[in-house]
């Protein structure tokens, strides 16, 4: 049995001090169930302590010359690519993906955003003339990042490191259900050179922690990645502070797959776009819309590739699906799938039983449905390896279909004619669309419409939501 990791500090002020909470909470490794990590279980006080030493380094950090940051940003990369291995062995640890994946998407694509941020920044027009005004963008104060669990480090530099590289100074709650990252995150930052308390640490619980942060005086901007009920209260906290808020929530994305389009490449890249991660991605594909006409050769396409998956020890290289991160994030899903039976949902393969031979670790099987798109399964998040297959009848349902979601992140079309798929996708509610399974560009900026959230993550987009407009005229 691995040594259990005890992570009993804090990080405020550029230093590793003790919490002023008592308790401690348990990190658990979903594959085995088995505790691998406790961290503190930070107070009011601690945001307290952090929120003051974020406002003294504010305003010497605000004014660096963007070389100098840049140059930060540039060696934070090149640490984590130093720090890779340990970095992706304590992400399947504690998010349960498998190592196959978690190496690219989550670790490499940690390096890519960081050296990203380093490129955007010259992007940025600090400065221009408007009229007879000179135009500054000027970074919007002390903001308070709250990261998700699903990708703990990548969620971090997109709130927390574009955040910094804009000027701002940080208060960073990362998630206490996969919080080993948050530390390296800061150790890394502290080796980078990045000067005491334009980054501090406090982990705990949302109730307590998260809203401490939301609440502060000195917090001038909150970023939140999370759920819709989370995004909510965070918007109905700020508000008493007139905070901007910058949040990153759910989806229900639709694939939608035209009459001329490979349908065999648009099930196999949209499935497995749907479960990365055991699904918990929130811009997944996870209802796909075929032509009525194709919709059985849709479906035996789809169970042939879910059922391709390996489920197991997401250690094992062999392994392409691992467990949901939390128990009670399993117990949602399988809810979920028993309503979707009992709405009437065709069940194509899967269900809510364990998968054989799996009696530890919060596996749940990949599912699919076929069904319309008032089911509650085709409407709600179900952030687990469950996907719906949606029937059409002509285009202009397809996109009726799409839209009519509560939900506006991310969409896919697929067609033999690109120029023409591209637009349909103009005519999405969704914040990004994939055209024929085109990988993303990170340089392009990643949010959404509607209950999706507010903002933008990603390239110089994801710098500019941390930044304010200031004209200074004569």
């Amino acid at each position: 049995m691995a040594q259990l990791i005890e992570r009993s500090e804090i990080f405020v002020g550029g230093r590793w001090a003790p919490s002023a909470g008592n308790d401690v909470i348990t990190v658990i490794n979903p594959a085995t169930e088995a505790p691998i990590a406790t961290i503190p279980r930070g107070v009011a006080e601690d945001v307290d302590r952090a929120a003051r030493a974020a406002t003294a380094a504010f305003a010497a950090w605000s004014q660096t010359p963007v070389a100098e940051r840049t140059a930060i940003f540039g060696r934070l990369a090149r640490l984590t690519e130093s720090r890779a291995d340990e970095i992706t062995r304590t992400i399947v640890s504690e998010v349960g993906q498998p190592i196959s994946s978690a190496v690219k998407s989550q670790t490499a694509g940690a390096v890519e955003e960081l050296d990203l941020i380093a490129e955007c920044l010259q992007e940025i027009a600090w400065a221009e003339p408007a009229g007879r005004a000179m135009v500054r963008r000027e970074a919007a104060g002390v903001v308070g990042a709250i990261t998700a669990w699903n990708a703990p480090l990548r969620s971090i530099i997109s709130k927390a490191g574009a955040a910094i590289a804009a000027g701002c100074a940080v208060v960073l709650k990362g998630s206490e259900i996969a919080p080993l990252t948050s530390f390296i995150f800061a150790e890394m930052a502290a080796e980078a050179g990045l000067p005491d308390g334009v980054l501090n640490l406090v982990c705990g619980v949302g109730p307590e922690v998260g809203e401490a942060i939301v609440t502060h005086p000195l917090v001038d901007m909150v970023s939140l990645t999370g759920s819709v009920r989370a995004g909510r209260r965070v918007m109905e906290l700020a508000a008493a502070g007139i905070k901007r808020v910058h949040l990153e929530l759910g989806g229900k994305s639709a694939n939608i797959i035209l009459e001329d389009a490979d349908m065999e490449r648009a099930i196999d890249v949209g499935i497995d776009d749907a479960f990365r991660n055991a699904g918990q991605v929130c811009g997944g594909l996870t209802r796909i819309l075929a032509p009525r006409g194709r919709l059985r050769a849709a479906e035996e396409l789809a169970v042939s590739k879910a059922e391709s998956y390996v489920i197991g020890d997401p250690f094992d290289p062999a392994t392409t699906l691992g467990p949901v991160t939390t128990a009670g994030q399993r117990e949602r899903v399988r809810g979920y799938i028993r309503n979707g039976i009992a709405d009437g949902g065709r069940l194509l393969t899967g269900g809510p039983e364990a998968p054989t031979g799996l009696d530890r670790g919060w596996f749940v099987r990949p599912t699919l449905f076929s069904c319309d798109n008032s089911a509650r399964i085709a409407r709600e998040e179900i952030f687990g390896p469950v996907v719906v297959i949606i029937p059409f009848d002509d285009e202009e349902e397809a996109l009726a279909i799409a839209n009519d979601s509560p939900y506006g992140l991310a969409g896919g079309i697929w067609c033999a004619d690109a120029e023409h798929a591209r637009a349909l996708a103009g005519r999405l509610r969704v914040g990004r669309v994939r055209i024929n399974g085109a990988p993303l560009d990170k340089r392009a900026p990643h949010g959404g419409f509607k209950l999706s959230g507010i903002g933008r993550e990603w390239g110089r987009y994801g710098i500019e939501e941390f930044l304010e407009y200031k004209s200074v005229i004569g």
